[in-house]
């Protein structure tokens, strides 16, 4: 980014002090101030449309505020984008044309937007243009309706007409070029909560509406200006059109996430036929379903067999086949060309990913990628020729790299966007452990990080982290972007002779469904017993340098939730708990997210007794251990109601050691890096008078 002088010198001049800085040196404000120690992680990576280059979000000087960087294919000529505005794009089906929203106009141009046109210009806005499969129209969106133009011979038709109240129309996609197929989204029913916030002049509500929406699915024809409502119920769903036009698949969920069927609809005949069926008493997760490029093929996934794999279908439910299989999890998968599905799986270690290409001729498997590390946030070019994703190894925050899926020669670096004075640090690598639960059947993975100057023959208290989010995998054999701040703050831990664990509980994603859903109906009980059990592995196997007698828990959302249920669950087991943003009544999440809370808990007016014992409310007598309760007072995600109503019960309990602060302008995520440092250093400051 460009910076005056002044801040570049001041930049320099912080930065060299951060230079200086080791583990033994680091303050606890070097985790959380600017510039970042570790660099900013680019983000949202894509291609442009004529594939030259790939655009990202970063901040090359270490700053949180980030602009668009472009760099070439073979990772060459990295520099700040000077037209950020050809990044919005849709591609015509031919890859030769763009189409774009401007000003509320439509234009499409070349692939490389030269020879622009506008198409569209009216007073209204118009939006969200979508090609035909011929590429001789253009859908688009208009105050909530749909409308149609002819690119050959310049007309524009309205193809519904909503009334005031109706939910708006979107477009799911086109089925063949007479037909389109719309979704409308319908929260009516939905409840108002509030979430208010105090910095201002004066008081706001903070009124936001939250429910379960009813989706309604709709086809329109061109030729008739018919609009036909497929399906209207209260459901989770996606959508895939088949290429021939004729049938139209959904992916449908009931919104407890406990049935799942894969309807196709025949549009010719108007026959809906169900091609796959699943149901669990837990919740389904994961439901990628596409045709391919060019057959009326379907392909999905599903844990059926409790693991995520991959299967095809035809659109009679004929021909159902599984592809893969094995205790491993596909996190990431899709259609290259009609016979080949690109993807990424575990089968290495559940804590790595890999990618493979899948030839649907003679089933044949074929792995992509050597080097060991996580990869996520995969990103497929338009072409289908390449791959972008991040790639981390353990103490290494990660970075993009590109894939070529039709000459696999290796992966190339795009970026290289951690500072030296990041790497010159002798950060710790953790240990990646796998162990059995108490049940002797249920695999957990475990990191483990050891006190600075290690004296096995001496007793370190224990500070265990706890992810957030519930389903979430975050130990495995990278950095974790969703705690980068977490994991410098766990090495100064270190360095103050803290050993640092983190359990992948039950409840976390990567490793299945049984293991996500054994925590169906009871959230906390069976984490809490994870737990315990890696702390005893820890202690069994490492020699016993643990002080079990001092333990400390803590952790943001869920994780927050889990600290102050484990105080009261296991008193005896950990002694101190600070609780971020937590989770203590579910009652309040059910009605601010119940797409989250339904599927794990019930409906609270029907299954109270799974919300009562799932609180940390309902055990606050039983808490006889400190606890430090921090949260934003604006917090819209998990309301600030829940540090209220839990501080209440402790105060009506009597005689319960807790201190609490509260973050006026602050939401779920913390923005300012004094707020962060701030709810740090209480927590460092927490553990240090009660652990030691």
């Amino acid at each position: 980014m460009k910076q005056p002088i002044l801040f570049i010198l001041l930049f320099f001049v912080s930065w060299s002090a951060v230079a200086q800085t080791s583990l033994e040196e680091m303050e606890l404000r070097d985790i959380f101030f600017e510039p970042h120690l570790p660099g900013v992680r680019p983000s949202n990576p894509t291609f442009s449309a004529d594939m030259r280059y790939i655009y990202f979000s970063w901040n090359d000087s270490a700053y949180a505020q980030a602009g668009i960087y472009q760099v070439d294919l073979n990772g060459r000529n990295l520099k700040e984008a000077e037209d950020t505005s050809n990044r919005f794009f849709t591609l015509s089906p031919d890859g030769r044309k763009v189409a774009f929203a401007r000003g509320g106009n439509l234009y499409i141009a070349d692939r490389d937007f030269k020879n622009e046109r506008q198409v569209v210009a009216t007073q209204s806005s118009d939006y969200s243009p979508n090609w035909s499969p011929d590429g001789n129209m253009l859908a688009f969106l208009r105050a909530g309706d749909v409308w149609v133009t002819d690119l050959r011979n310049p007309s524009v038709r309205q193809l519904t007409a909503k009334r005031s109240n109706d939910p708006n129309y979107g477009i799911a996609g086109w089925a063949g070029n007479n037909k389109l197929i719309l979704r409308q989204s319908d929260n009516s029913e939905a409840r108002t909560i509030y979430f208010p916030t105090y910095a201002g002049d004066f008081v706001t509500p903070g009124a936001s509406r939250r429910g379960l929406s009813e989706i309604t699915m709709s086809v329109a024809w061109l030729d008739s200006n018919k609009v036909e409502v497929l399906s209207k119920e209260k459901e989770r769903s996606s959508v895939s059109t088949s290429p021939s036009g004729k049938y139209v698949a959904v992916d449908y969920a009931d919104h407890a996430l406990k049935h799942r069927q894969i309807r196709v609809y025949d549009l010719y005949n108007g026959t809906m036929n169900v091609v796959f069926e699943d149901s669990t008493e837990g919740w389904l997760h994961d439901r990628t379903m596409m045709f391919a490029p060019q057959s009326d093929v379907i392909m999905f996934q599903s844990e059926v067999s409790n693991w995520n794999h991959i299967y095809t279908v035809n659109p009679d439910g004929s021909n159902l086949v599984q592809h893969t299989s094995g205790d491993f999890d596909i996190p990431w998968v899709t259609w290259l060309n009609d016979q080949t599905i690109v993807y990424a799986s575990t089968e290495v270690d559940l804590g790595e990913r890999h990618i493979y290409t899948l030839n649907l001729r003679n089933n044949r498997i074929s792995k992509l990628t050597e080097d060991a590390g996580y990869r996520y946030q995969f990103r497929l070019s338009h072409d289908n020729r390449y791959v972008v994703y991040a790639k981390t190894y353990f103490n290494q925050p990660y970075d993009f790299y590109l894939l070529d899926l039709q000459r696999p020669r290796g992966e190339v670096r795009l970026t290289n966007s951690v500072p030296d004075t990041f790497k010159q640090i002798n950060w710790q690598k953790e240990e990646y452990v796998h162990f059995t639960g108490r049940d002797g059947e249920t695999t957990l993975a475990m990191s483990v990080l050891k006190p600075a100057n290690f004296d096995p023959s001496k007793k370190y208290p224990v500070v265990v982290f706890v992810h957030g989010a519930g389903s979430l995998q975050n130990v495995y054999k990278g950095w974790s972007n969703n705690y980068w701040r977490e994991y410098m703050f766990h090495q100064f831990l270190n360095q103050q002779g803290y050993a640092v664990i983190e359990v992948d509980f039950r409840h976390s994603t990567g490793y299945g469904r049984k293991f996500r859903e054994d925590v169906t109906d009871w959230m906390g009980k069976y984490e809490t017993e994870d737990v315990v059990d890696g702390l005893d592995w820890v202690q069994a196997n490492g020699g016993g340098y643990l002080d079990l007698d001092n333990v400390g828990i803590y952790g943001g959302s869920y994780g927050g939730f889990m600290a102050l249920y484990a105080i009261s669950a296991k008193p005896d087991r950990f002694h101190a708990a600070a609780a971020l943003r937590a989770v203590t009544n579910w009652r309040n999440y059910y009605y601010a997210n119940p797409g989250y809370t339904l599927p794990r808990l019930g409906d609270p007016e029907v299954v109270p007794e799974h919300y009562d014992r799932s609180s940390p409310l309902t055990y606050v007598d039983e808490n006889t251990n400190p606890a430090l309760i921090l949260h934003g007072l604006i917090d819209d995600n998990v309301g600030f109601q829940d540090a209220v109503h839990y501080i209440e019960a402790l105060i009506q309990a009597g005689n319960k050691d807790f201190e609490m602060m509260m973050y006026p302008t602050e939401r779920h995520g913390f923005t300012a890096p004094e707020s962060w440092y701030d709810e740090y250093r209480r927590i460092f400051e927490f553990f240090e008078k009660h652990l030691k």
